[in-house]
């Protein structure tokens, strides 16, 4: 036994880690904070149409990433499937875009641990919080695989209470049972609601939506260290589906229906302000004084869950990586405990190092944030594209489709759908500096594509590498991370 856990991560997380780290994944500062300025740009039936349509495109994201975990689990998930269902050069290029993205996300999880901190304690340097809390996230990931599993479990139960608690104070606010006065849904008429700026604004209201829910595809990567992944990946798939209509169609209708979309307060809601959270300001408006601090620190749950995951995401990206030849050997190795203690390491000095870029040198810190700022959507065409290749070469080899354990709803709408309106969120990222022609902002706000169109090319061109014929993808089953 011992000897297999120097070459087998260990597969111990169950349905219920499964499941609560995908809803984790996905319920962030995007729904706290930010959901604040999408009703603010484009009113509040714009803001429900953009997170209805990227909440749907997510759910048939998860139930293609769903088909081929439960057919092939790995640690190393839409990277590996890239490699074996389209091209090597995919697979590399996804995988180093994927663990750049995490391991950047985490230096900027760390640093607004000590945003959150400062709310409490603002006379404490900041780098202290951060410090601190790296640690922490180190050592629950060192630990073991259930160690960081029960702690993203309770951490993502946290996020889904207040959420649950909000939803039946909103409710009440609503029809003047707590509050001042009911506001029923004459908020949704109010000016220039419910649509507000068009389609443009929606579109940019994708975009946010699109960042919010971010994280639902760790569901992929866990798979990898699941004892039975073909019964508890459709069941936390299953799970998501319903939580993510529960949990943010309703929490941005409560939203909407208590603050007018012209409200100043709603300005201030973005990613990069947590003292201002849409949160807060309804249970302020239902008259609860201690609104704020219990607000900030869910908030700060949620970032320090934000920073689990996007450790345990890249650690098991940059493990899967060496174990497919794309990163030195040496992070592919596994202790007694069945954690890739190398790759984690690494990880943590990157997250480190651009965490110190933050003190030392803002714009390197900047430029960093912003190379990182697409790739989710990158990875999410990576899984649209490999699903596509993989039920086609499954078919075209002979095999039948229900010889899979799990069906992806509505194939080959579902991937299609995805990958189309991921092209449609990452073209309208800034599409107002295409039409001023402001370059910089363009660079800064795409530099995610230029960065894995090299990663891309620079394999493929080194290794000669062309897109694999159906009949040629390798369906076997044996386990990748072997």
């Amino acid at each position: 036994m011992a000897e297999e856990q120097q070459h087998e991560v260990k597969r111990s997380l169950q349905t219920r880690h499964l499941s609560m780290i995908a809803l984790g994944g996905s319920i962030g500062t995007g729904l706290f904070v930010a959901s604040g300025s999408a009703i603010s740009t484009a009113g509040p039936g714009g803001a429900l149409l953009a997170y209805v349509g990227i909440g749907i495109m997510v759910y048939f994201l998860m139930t293609s990433l769903g088909e081929m975990a439960t057919y092939l689990p790995v640690s190393g998930s839409f990277s590996t499937y890239s490699t074996r269902f389209v091209d090597p050069a995919l697979g590399f290029a996804m995988g180093w875009n994927y663990w750049f993205n995490w391991a950047i996300t985490l230096a900027v999880d760390i640093s607004t641990a000590a945003i959150v901190m400062q709310f409490w304690l603002p006379h404490v340097p900041g780098w202290i919080f951060s410090l601190i809390a790296l640690i922490l996230i180190f050592t629950i990931n060192a630990l073991s695989v259930r160690s960081f599993g029960e702690t993203e479990y309770w951490l993502s139960l946290i996020k889904v209470v207040t959420v649950l608690i909000f939803l039946v104070v909103g409710v009440l606010t609503i029809f003047g049972i707590m509050g001042s006065s009911a506001t029923d849904l004459s908020n949704f008429t109010y000016k220039k609601a419910p649509f507000v700026g068009g389609i443009p604004t929606i579109l940019s209201v994708f975009v946010v939506a699109g960042f919010s829910f971010q994280g639902t595809e760790l569901i992929g990567i866990t798979a990898g260290e699941s004892a039975t992944p073909e019964k508890s990946i459709p069941a936390a798939i299953k799970q998501v589906f319903w939580r993510i209509l529960l949990f943010y169609i309703l929490a941005i209708f409560v939203i909407a229906a208590i603050i007018p979309y012209t409200s100043k307060d709603l300005l201030g809601s973005s990613a990069s302000d947590i003292a201002i959270s849409p949160f807060t300001l309804v249970f302020k408006k239902a008259g609860l004084a201690a609104a704020a601090s219990i607000m900030n620190a869910v908030i700060l749950t949620s970032v320090l869950s934000a920073a689990n995951s996007g450790m345990y995401a890249s650690t098991r990206m940059l493990y899967s990586l060496s174990k497919q030849g794309y990163a030195p050997k040496t992070f592919g190795r596994v202790n007694g405990r069945g954690i890739p203690i190398m790759a984690l390491f690494g990880t943590t000095v990157i997250g480190l190092l651009t965490f110190l870029s933050s003190m030392f040198g803002d714009r390197i810190y900047i430029f960093l944030v912003s190379a990182s700022g697409l790739t989710g959507f990158i990875a999410w065409l990576g899984i649209a594209i490999s699903h596509l290749r993989f039920r086609q070469a499954f078919v075209k080899q002979g095999h039948d489709v229900s010889e899979l354990r799990y069906h992806a709803k509505l194939f080959p709408f579902g991937p299609l759908f995805a990958f189309f309106l991921c092209l449609v969120v990452i073209i309208g990222q800034d599409l107002h500096s295409f039409a001023t022609l402001d370059w910089q902002a363009i660079g800064v706000t795409y530099m995610s594509i230029p960065l894995f169109v090299v990663l891309f090319f620079y394999y493929k061109i080194r290794y000669h590498t062309k897109l694999i014929p159906l009949d040629k993808v390798d369906l076997t089953k044996h386990h990748l991370d072997d």
